[in-house]
């Protein structure tokens, strides 16, 4: 029989959005080293970021145990007849975000942790499960997944794709909070089998964590999917377009963009009509009222989240990528960064120096500007605009990047080939050797 994986993580399709697609891939491939899948995740409306594309790369043997519910959002979601859409209101998710940092612990979605822990139960009591894996954010499913892995006797896997939401990237209310948080990430670090880490800069920090002393730390990137094409990247000779695809949420260089753009417009008012900017991802409102108050509307489009198709044919089209990083998000390598070096285009980073992410797309040839640097931002733009009106002999250079060649060893095929052989030597130790139970 062979060996199956439980993985329990509230984002899968037909959510969409950026935290979907490391387990969508995970699941995809697993089955090519020998691996079953059985995903317990949120349910379809659970989330304000749908896209059915994704959906139809789940495999069909995959078994997927979907549970509705039970968190914050998706109350809210359905409180408000449907939710969705690409844009919501500021002021109302940073009251709701407020209320769960004092309220509720780990995170809005423990509620949906619970409920998904009773439903992971009920099916590991089934049998044929070897292993579980448990992937945040949301970091409660951490919570969930430990007493199972105990309970069933289950090598654990912990997957990061971020840092501990509620207490690196967003500082609690208080030092009792700070101290809970930090309590909770402790206990799942001891009870891991396994702890996996996006980057090098988190797996370094959890790995020298003492919490996680004699726990396998282990680095395994986001990578990608290799762009199938199967939307044309449709160029458009007569705007410079600048893109940036993936959440617009907690990332205040959105302004930075939109304040450099309005300082380029102010000397050069003809640039108006050239430039585009093309923020594609769910947003708050505040960014778009902001683009507005600064004469941009009809200049920077927010259209919503797109399909994923969509989103590579878009990255394919740019004239310029921006990347930057929300807040908080020191040790992470935004996911998009990978998709980016693979469509080949020229990108603009937002980054501190010495950043991971940084010297990543520093290989392609990107241009670093400081976080924030408005006026940084403004000169780049307009230098690479120029090149881009005028043509001539600088042109290539503004208009290609270099594809680096270790990029090929990120696929997400390759990458999932690196965890299940870690599967496999879990799988095949006695319980309580080099485990966390």
């Amino acid at each position: 029989m062979r060996p199956r994986l439980l993985l329990l993580c509230y984002f899968y399709p037909p959510l969409g959005g950026g935290g979907v697609q490391r387990v969508l891939g995970f699941t995809r491939w697993l089955p090519e080293h020998g691996w079953d899948c059985t995903v317990v995740c949120a349910g379809p409306e659970d989330y304000w970021v749908r896209d059915e594309t994704l959906e139809r790369q789940v495999p069909p043997a995959t078994e997927v145990i979907r549970v509705a519910g039970g968190s914050a959002l998706s109350t809210w979601l359905r409180l408000r007849r449907g939710g969705g859409g690409g844009r919501r209101s500021g002021p109302v998710f940073r009251g709701l975000r407020a209320l769960s940092d004092w309220w509720l612990l780990p995170d809005s979605y423990v509620g949906w942790a619970r409920q998904a822990r009773r439903a992971a139960a009920a099916r590991l009591a089934r049998g044929d499960v070897a292993a579980l894996l448990s992937s945040s954010p949301p970091d409660s499913v951490h919570l969930a997944a430990g007493p199972l892995a105990r309970r069933f006797r289950l090598p654990w896997i912990v997957d990061f794709r971020d840092s501990w939401i509620n207490l690196h990237r967003r500082r609690p209310p208080t030092a009792w909070h700070a101290a809970r948080q930090r309590a909770m990430e402790r206990r799942v670090l001891a009870g891991a089998d396994l702890v996996l880490a996006t980057s090098r800069a988190h797996a370094g920090a959890l790995a020298h964590d003492p919490a996680a002393a004699g726990r396998r730390v282990e680095f395994l990137p986001n990578g990608y999917e290799p762009d199938p094409v199967t939307e044309a990247a449709v160029r458009d000779p007569d705007h410079f377009l600048i893109v940036f695809t993936g959440l617009l949420t907690l990332t205040p260089d959105v302004e930075t963009l939109l304040e450099a753009l309005h300082e380029l417009f102010a000397r050069r008012p003809e640039a108006r009509r050239r430039i585009r900017a093309r923020l594609a991802g769910a947003y708050e409102a505040d960014y778009e009222d902001r683009a507005v108050a600064l004469g941009l509307k009809g200049i920077v489009d927010f259209p919503g989240p797109l399909p994923h198709p969509q989103v590579r044919a878009l990255q394919r089209a740019a004239d310029v990528l921006i990347v930057w990083k929300p807040v908080g998000c020191d040790v992470a390598i935004p996911a998009k960064i990978y998709e980016y070096l693979d469509a080949a285009r020229p990108i603009l980073a937002l980054l501190e120096a010495g950043d991971e992410a940084a010297r990543m797309v520093g290989e392609a040839g990107a241009v670093r500007v400081a976080p924030g640097d408005r006026a940084a931002l403004a000169a780049e733009i307009e230098r690479r605009y120029l090149v881009w009106r005028d043509g001539g002999p600088g042109a290539a250079s503004a208009t290609e990047a270099t594809r680096p060649a270790w990029l090929a060893d990120h696929t997400r095929e390759r990458l999932t080939g690196r965890l299940a052989g870690w599967l496999d030597e879990l799988a095949a130790a006695p319980r309580g050797e080099g485990g966390g139970q």
